[in-house]
């Protein structure tokens, strides 16, 4: 396969994962966004560039995500390898379970079928595929990638994601605290098995939370109700978990974002006039939380190519069978 372009750049969504009851299967992308650039050049080099989250942590050549996601991609469509200048400007913050890991691989493979002369070489099943090895469950890339609220799952044929309905009054609101926490240590703090009184229960959240989503809005701090996760991470997660309690006990559909220690709520109409009540004497942003309104992310990863090649590329979608 050729190289049909030597400079892209590509736009990646942040993203919340489970949203309660949906343990590594729901999926919402923020309009909190990375930007990736990326140029070949013809010198046997990798270079990357970090600016914001991650400046002077992560590293800086062929061990970047980013860069090892998008050599995995090339080499899947046969593309000579080439050495890679890249700038990465990061605003989703890592280690606070809103899919920063999951954002780097997306925006290699999306910035790497930009750069092929046909990008349908890498369909869409492969996208979510690939972003799936590297994250071994595919609820935080499928939004990443398609946007919007997603369910996704792993089949005998592999991932697979369809979008779900969202009814635009919803507003996502995140609470982010200083702390990280590495998604390991969270998964580590569940147990092996749970009753089937609470599998049952989380089943029954998770269906009635899709149409919560879609058109019951006032639905959504039942539906956002489980038994699976959050309270056995209760001490990994510290002052989140507190301030889980709390909201949701003034009725508020709040839940850790991913593996935490982010939280995340969804409001509507009144509930969200008394989101922003509850959050002013809830929410102390003089001890380290910040609050971030950033909206619901439609459009997903997407990439371009700059100036030498004018062609635009349009959003990368995920595997999308139906709307739910």
């Amino acid at each position: 396969m050729q190289l049909g372009a030597d400079h892209v750049v590509v736009r990646v969504p942040a993203t919340s994962a489970n949203l309660g009851p949906g343990y590594d299967a729901l999926g919402l992308a923020l309009a909190v966004h990375d930007e990736v650039e990326v140029r070949l050049v013809a010198a046997d080099e990798v270079i990357v560039d970090v600016e914001g989250e991650g400046a002077g942590e992560v590293p800086l050549g062929e061990d970047h995500l980013v860069v090892r996601a998008l050599r995995r991609t090339l080499d899947l469509a046969g593309a000579t390898p080439t050495g890679i200048h890249m700038t990465c400007r990061n605003v989703i913050p890592h280690g606070r379970g809103m899919g920063s890991s999951s954002a780097a691989v997306v925006a290699g493979i999306v910035a790497a079928r930009a750069l092929l002369a046909d990008p349908r070489a890498i369909d869409a099943a492969t996208v979510l595929r690939l972003a799936t090895e590297f994250e071994g469950h595919p609820d935080n890339a499928a939004p990443a990638i398609a946007g919007g609220a997603t369910v996704a799952w792993t089949g005998d044929d592999g991932p697979r994601a369809v979008d779900l309905e969202v009814d635009p009054a919803i507003e996502a609101t995140v609470i982010v605290p200083e702390a990280r926490l590495e998604t390991s240590r969270a998964r580590a703090a569940l147990p092996a098995s749970v009753s089937h009184a609470d599998a049952a229960f989380t089943v029954g959240r998770a269906a009635l939370l899709v149409e919560a989503l879609a058109r019951r809005p006032e639905l959504l701090p039942e539906a956002t109700e489980d038994r699976l996760h959050q309270s056995y991470r209760g001490a990994v997660l510290g002052a989140s978990s507190e301030l889980l309690r709390a909201l949701r006990a003034e009725g508020l559909a709040a839940t850790i974002s991913g593996a935490g220690p982010s939280v995340l709520v969804l409001a509507a109409g009144r509930d969200a006039a008394r989101r922003d009540a509850v959050l002013s004497s809830v929410v102390d942003e003089a001890s380290g939380w910040r609050v971030l309104r950033p909206g619901i992310d439609t459009a997903g990863a997407r990439a371009r190519r700059l100036p030498g090649h004018p062609d635009a590329l349009s959003s990368v979608p995920a595997t999308r069978e139906k709307r739910a």
